[in-house]
């Protein structure tokens, strides 16, 4: 028997939060929902969710500060909800670790169909593989101290594992598959959230930007920032 997957809703406004449920609830998903911040940190322990869909404008905590409390401890995948539009927002959400970000009022189809893909592209590594890390299996691509693979979607970086959310990984991935090659923002965008995906460019600067905080430059290759273009790995000779 397949266990449903947990998504844990947090909306103050109890209609969109019983909307949102009932859509998700039609997928198979099984889901809880809460109307505050306290709630939903607690929530988290006790529901260990899936994937939460996170409302900004919350009373007391925050989403934002929500979204922090719950990185502290766990790259479950995140995707705000918020009414607010503009660039800033979205860039401080992605910044504070959301894998999403989508604007309200929103069609119910779309919804469902962002929550289908991030939880897509998150992995669960089973518990059996943990005694042999560095065994690869699928699709990877392996440097010097870095083996990125998008099959099982890990990371192994310095000889350990390392937690990344599921964009940064296949970001990563994408640049690392083609050394040396220039990607402009645009043509990541289109490669890494499709090219329907309603964002802005700035949305690969965070996530490079994280990246570099995770993974430093080795000496035999980088993440690398090519001026009034782009990005590429860079592989040293």
């Amino acid at each position: 028997m397949t266990t449903k997957q947990k998504i844990l809703i947090v909306d103050d406004d109890a209609n969109i939060a019983e909307l949102i449920s009932l859509y998700l609830t039609k997928e198979c998903y099984e889901t809880e929902t809460v109307y505050n911040g306290e709630d939903a940190v607690r929530a988290f322990s006790t529901f260990q969710p899936d994937l939460i869909l996170l409302d900004l404008m919350l009373p007391g905590i925050d989403g934002y500060q929500v979204c922090r409390e719950i990185r502290k401890e766990s790259q479950v995948p995140i995707i705000m909800l918020s009414a607010k539009g503009e660039v800033f927002d979205k860039v401080l959400g992605l910044e504070l670790g959301a894998d999403d970000y989508i604007i309200k009022p929103f069609d119910s189809k779309e919804l469902v169909a962002r929550v289908k893909a991030v939880l897509r592209r998150t992995f669960v590594q089973p518990p059996e593989r943990s005694a042999s890390p560095h065994q690869q299996h699928g699709e990877y691509v392996e440097y010097p101290d870095l083996i990125v693979n998008i099959t099982n979607y890990s990371v192994i970086y310095m000889g350990h594992s390392l937690e990344m959310p599921p964009k940064e990984l296949e970001l990563l991935y994408f640049l690392a598959s083609s050394p040396n090659q220039v990607f402009t923002r645009e043509q990541l965008l289109d490669h890494i959230w499709g090219y329907d995906y309603v964002g802005d460019t700035r949305t690969v600067d965070v996530h490079i930007k994280r990246l570099r905080e995770k993974i430093k430059d080795h000496r035999s290759w980088a993440l690398t920032t090519v001026w009034g273009i782009g990005y590429k790995f860079e592989v040293k000779r």
